[in-house]
């Protein structure tokens, strides 16, 4: 039989990224002791969400993926706790910016970096300015924990395409690290619930766990909604937070079981992608 385990944390952050990391850390380190092997951190999480507003002088913090201090430390965390860490970090890459995330590897080793694919751009999620969009592709890990992972990040969590791709390419755990919350412009509309929905629908029409990592708090009158969660295959949940708890979800998966039950389902059997090119046509 073939297990996996797997953690999503959750907490707020400050301007002080050597006290985020610090904290991050401490929640690696809990998460390693409960038994998790791959451990998932929010994005972005070495300081406050910067997105919402357009600031050029914001881009200094953007570093190379072998310079970053979050990808640095949790290179050095990973090899000493031997889990592995998808980390989300702000890439500098000559002249080019991207959201990107570094899977290292249990050995502390940089397996690969994965860029961004969906970048948003609307009040308080102004990534736009700061990212040009991903050119590495999707892509999945098959050398890092017992099974197969991929990684899409934030917005690219609402789109089913992204989970769908992870999954013909081999994935057999999808996880999201996000930073989400209060949309300015409609202080009265909570989007947690269709975040939580959207990833949950990837699960059951892909029959496949989703692991969801969000932060909390609040940064400059915009406040992150947290609702991090473990789904199984069919949708339902293993673990989950609400908004304000800070901590580490923990669970295991039965890979094995869950091969089963996606062949038994047979949605890709009846695929038909000979009906789906307009999928990949411009509107």
């Amino acid at each position: 039989m073939t297990e996996i385990t797997v953690a999503a944390m959750q907490c707020a952050f400050s301007g002080d990224e050597a006290a985020n990391i610090a904290l991050v850390s401490g929640l690696v380190r809990e998460a390693a002791a409960r038994g998790a092997q791959v451990i998932l951190p929010p994005e972005l999480f070495e300081g406050p969400y910067f997105c919402r507003v357009e600031d050029e002088g914001l881009f200094a913090g953007a570093r190379p993926t072998g310079k970053h201090p979050a990808v640095l430390a949790m290179q050095t965390l990973a090899k000493e706790l031997g889990v592995a860490i998808p980390t989300s970090f702000f890439e500098a890459d000559g002249p080019h910016h991207y959201n990107s995330l570094a899977m290292i590897g249990p050995d502390g080793q940089v397996r690969g970096v994965y860029r961004k694919s969906h970048i948003p751009d609307g009040p308080g999620y102004e990534e736009k300015f700061y990212f040009r969009p991903g050119n590495t592709g999707f892509k999945i890990w098959n050398d890092v924990a017992p099974t197969t992972v991929g990684v899409g990040v934030c917005w690219d969590q609402w789109y089913p395409e992204t989970a769908r791709a992870m999954m013909l390419m081999g994935a057999e755990v999808l996880f999201y690290p996000t930073a989400i919350g209060s949309e300015p412009h409609d202080p009265g509309l909570d989007t947690s619930r269709l975040w939580r929905r959207a990833m949950v629908g990837h699960a059951v029409s892909n029959v496949v766990p989703v692991v969801a990592s969000n932060r909390i708090g609040t940064e400059e009158g915009q406040r992150f909604y947290g609702h991090s969660f473990i789904c199984d295959e069919r949708g339902d949940m293993l673990a989950e937070f609400g908004a304000e708890e800070t901590g580490v979800l923990v669970a295991t998966l039965d890979i094995d079981r869950i091969k089963r039950h996606r062949a038994a389902f047979g949605f890709f059997r009846d695929r038909r992608p000979d009906l789906y090119g307009r999928l990949a046509q411009d509107i």
